[in-house]
């Protein structure tokens, strides 16, 4: 995208006044959507970003600027504009930037923009139809399948030069059942760092049956008791409870601050001894895997909780300055338009040696958990309310009759520590987490695990 020479340019003058580090990130992004909804194609969209943000520090203050024109005259001013906010001093810093080349351990086979419109609607129009033709009670569908093609550029004053191309593709399909003038919604959205190869493994039919499936079980639900009891929580996207109620809270970007319910806490036992908690960019053509992190850091595993221990945050560049701590692997942002900080990949708990059987027989009365919602959660105190979009009473070491309408509420420093039996069985979902530096490709998952005790909220 850019030249060496170029960036170096362009790096000099952001560090024209005094400035101890400086970074460019260029990337050009094509994103390619098609949507449909009553029975037809509704939008095919493309989307195009491109630009150039830079960053420069001067201990333990950052200044971030970013440009459209990315031709050398405007890169230098933008450049000149950070450097100005930093304010004054020398640049004794000389710049020789030197290519790196990390690899890339996930294969595309089927590069998305190769493959036609028709051949995508063809796939959306599989997963579409399962949907809407599973049960009369299905009353609307809508559906996407998406592709990004992401390109990056990453060059710094510490004289690294290096670029990474990253492909996802995703097929959502959602559902909403009715009866009696009541409506339920099903959804089920799987994704992963593959090109259109995906659809070798992900059965389009298959997943809009799970997404209609999910939709008529709830829609003939009864509604969910409340009361303090014990849950046991499915793999696969149950695993954002993790992620949410403890995940945020292990980002340098709120420890840093003190912001954070797990701060101060390195090396302290903050969980139960089954739990042991790992954030891993590596994973293979995992959803949310990189080569290396958006300040050209080589992606790492990093476990986080090891039998119930704290061992590491997640760590980027300039939070790790704060606190005395390298870099994890672990910055990332949207785009050039947004400042990088610390944030998660494939974050997920780690499989452990209970039976699932074993697990729902432990319970003489409880709720299951089968597939999880959305929800909110405070990081500084780690308290959290997440829906529950698929849920069935267990009484007697027995899955019962399907709820709909719960809810789990609690907080995050509590529930790992009442996390006490872990599956064997991992397995992930496919998300998108929103934070400071916008919204990105994330992971989240565990075996099925039980909480002993937590509030479940109902009608």
């Amino acid at each position: 995208m850019l030249s060496r020479e170029i960036c170096q340019q362009v790096l000099a003058a952001a560090v024209g006044t005094g400035a101890d580090y400086a970074e460019l990130f260029a990337e050009n992004t094509v994103q390619h959507a098609i949507n449909m909804i009553a029975s037809k194609v509704d939008t095919v969209k493309d989307t195009v970003i491109a630009g150039v943000g830079i960053r420069v520090f001067k201990g333990l203050r950052s200044v971030s600027a970013s440009t459209v024109d990315t031709s050398l005259e405007g890169l230098l001013r933008c450049a000149h504009q950070a450097a100005d906010a930093l304010g004054e001093g020398d640049a004794p810093m000389q710049i020789v930037l030197q290519e790196r080349l990390f690899g890339d351990i996930h294969p595309i086979k089927i590069v998305p923009q190769s493959v036609s419109n028709a051949q995508k609607v063809e796939i959306l129009k599989e997963g579409y139809f399962a949907a809407k033709e599973y049960d009369p009670a299905i009353s609307q569908v809508t559906g996407t399948i998406m592709d990004v093609d992401h390109n990056i550029l990453i060059a710094t004053s510490e004289g690294l030069y290096t670029q990474d191309r990253q492909i996802r593709t995703r097929l959502a399909i959602s559902a909403i059942a009715e009866k009696d003038g009541q409506t339920q919604t099903g959804s089920f959205n799987p994704g992963a760092r593959m090109g259109l190869e995906l659809f070798d493994s992900v059965i389009p039919s298959q997943v809009g049956i799970r997404a209609a499936k999910q939709a008529v079980t709830m829609v003939n639900a009864g509604y969910c008791p409340a009361g303090v009891m014990p849950v046991a929580i499915d793999n696969g996207f149950g695993g954002v409870i993790f992620h949410e109620a403890c995940g945020h809270s292990l980002e340098a970007s709120s420890v840093a601050y003190g912001r954070s319910q797990f701060t101060g806490k390195l090396g302290q036992k903050i969980a139960n001894e089954k739990v042991t908690a790992i954030d891993d960019g590596t994973i293979p053509n995992a959803w949310g895997s990189i080569n290396m992190d958006d300040e050209g850091t080589p992606a790492k595993r990093n476990v986080l909780i090891e039998k119930g221990v704290l061992k590491t945050y997640m760590v980027d560049k300039f939070n790790g300055r704060r606190m005395g701590m390298e870099s994890t692997g672990n910055a990332r942002r949207q785009s050039y338009a947004y400042t990088t900080t610390s944030r998660m990949t494939n974050t997920f708990i780690a499989p452990g040696t209970d039976c699932n059987e074993d697990i729902i027989a432990s319970m003489e009365y409880g709720l299951y958990a089968k597939e999880m919602g959305g929800g909110s959660v405070n990081p500084v105190t780690g308290e959290f309310n997440f829906t529950v979009s698929e849920g069935y009473m267990v009484r007697n070491g027995e899955i019962c009759e399907p709820v709909r309408g719960a809810s789990l509420v609690g907080k995050g420093s509590q529930v790992i520590q009442d996390i006490d039996m872990v599956g064997s069985q991992l397995d992930m979902g496919q998300g998108m987490c929103g934070s400071s530096s916008g919204s990105i490709p994330t992971n989240v998952g565990q075996p099925m695990i039980r909480v002993r005790s937590i509030t479940v909220g109902g009608r």
